[in-house]
């Protein structure tokens, strides 16, 4: 029976840890650390000024969503005909404060063992899969990552999503698109490592522009990166978050050739 990484400890010290069957598992993140300063620039200033002071000189920044935490976890290269079924929850957390408490105990992708997934969706997608009823008609842009890079492109999109930087400033007029970004998603392969953000509007192509543009700048990519898109419609028809892919953004990389 093969291991599954564990993705969570309240333990302050690095020790074996045990899932249900009893069987010794990989410890997350092994000592305790500091919250860092959330950076300015992942959040909005609405996120930033929405602070309200409890339990004496204790500052808290609520976030517009409760965001889950889950994790899914396979032996490389083995078939699964549930792949919902493996999926656990690890947390939620609802502001800056109760986000950093938990990530500082979360390990980085690059210490995670393929294949693995973490999932990172608002509390309205009930299930982290394409048949949720809130992600079904949405779709993802995916980024296929080298080895050895993860963990800070997988922080920055965190940042981002949670810090509403995909939230345009029409969102007021037009409050549907404060909504519009449903999750993101770090897969831990063999030879790559995959990002892909998702959203619950696959059918509107300005909307689709704008969150990769997004992605672009946040993460600072180069022109040559190429992002592809796929609806999670194709993804029920095919059974594949990644593979054939419906469109790939090259318009960067051809402005460059």
């Amino acid at each position: 029976m093969s291991t599954n990484p564990t993705y969570f400890s309240n333990h302050s010290q690095r020790q074996p840890a045990h899932n249900a069957s009893g069987a010794t598992t990989q410890t997350a993140r092994g000592q305790q650390t500091q919250q860092p300063m959330s950076k300015s620039s992942h959040f909005s200033n609405k996120v930033l000024q929405s602070s309200s002071a409890t339990n004496g000189d204790q500052i808290i920044h609520p976030l517009r969503h409760t965001w889950v935490v889950w994790f899914q976890h396979r032996a490389p290269g083995s078939k699964t005909s549930n792949y919902e079924s493996g999926i656990k929850r690890v947390a939620s957390f609802s502001s800056l404060e109760t986000f950093w408490s938990l990530y500082t105990h979360l390990n980085p992708p690059s210490l995670l063992t393929p294949t693995t997934d973490y999932l990172l969706f608002h509390s309205a997608v009930k299930r982290p899969v394409w048949e949720d009823p809130v992600n079904e008609r949405g779709g993802k842009w995916i980024v296929r990552l080298r080895k050895g890079v993860a963990d800070r492109v997988w922080e920055e999109i965190v940042l981002a999503v949670i810090g509403e930087q995909f939230v345009p400033d029409r969102s007021e007029e037009e409050p549907w698109l404060a909504d519009e970004i449903c999750g993101c998603t770090i897969s831990v392969r063999s030879n790559e490592d995959i990002l892909a953000i998702w959203h619950k509007s696959g059918a509107d192509e300005a909307v689709r522009a704008r969150i990769r543009d997004t992605i672009r700048k946040v993460l600072q990519l180069g022109p040559a990166t190429i992002l592809e898109y796929k609806s999670n419609n194709d993804s029920m028809q095919d059974k594949s978050s990644f593979r054939t892919t419906s469109n790939v953004d090259r318009s960067h990389a051809m402005e460059r050739a």
